[in-house]
């Protein structure tokens, strides 16, 4: 299910965020109290811009992923992050499946990217899965910048396409 995050869903984000290795390509782990920061970040990207993260609920815990754009960002982004308990379950596609159609279809959103660091294999499977591509090295706004990635992506277009035909 994907909903606007609650206050309920912090202790699974903090230990997500927590998570060195899960993190590697998202900043780094974070303290609790960072964490929470980042929450409300996100939570008030909602009020806003009208979009943000969604927490993906399976019942018993939360994952994120969901629509993204802060200011400077290099494009419109659908991005994923799994708690590693759940890595390897599909939510991570069904969440990002979703949260595309969103982002065309309620959002209209006429480009998608997704940036990830060239080291992030499993990532990259993901946008591959989803139907996306390489379109090379962008730089994200301060404080990320020295963060390097690349911005995988597909037009709006090409993903209703992809999506008929399933």
């Amino acid at each position: 299910m994907l909903r606007l995050p609650e206050r309920q869903d912090f202790d699974a984000w903090a230990g997500f965020c927590a998570d060195a290795d899960q993190m590697r390509f998202l900043g780094g782990a974070m303290t609790r109290a960072v964490a929470w920061r980042d929450m409300a970040m996100r939570a008030g990207a909602w009020l806003t811009h009208g979009f943000s993260m969604f927490s993906v609920i399976e019942r018993a815990t939360g994952a994120w992923v969901g629509p993204w754009q802060p200011d400077g960002w290099p494009g419109t982004e659908v991005g994923w992050g799994v708690a590693r308990e759940f890595a390897g379950r599909g939510y991570a596609y069904e969440a990002a499946a979703a949260a595309m159609d969103y982002a065309v279809d309620v959002l209209g959103w006429s480009h998608v990217i997704h940036t990830i660091d060239p080291d992030n294999a499993a990532s990259i499977r993901l946008a591959e899965r989803l139907g996306s591509t390489n379109g090379g090295p962008v730089t994200l706004p301060a404080p990320l910048a020295h963060f390097r990635v690349d911005a995988w992506g597909q037009s709006a277009d090409q993903w209703r396409t992809r999506r008929a035909a399933e």
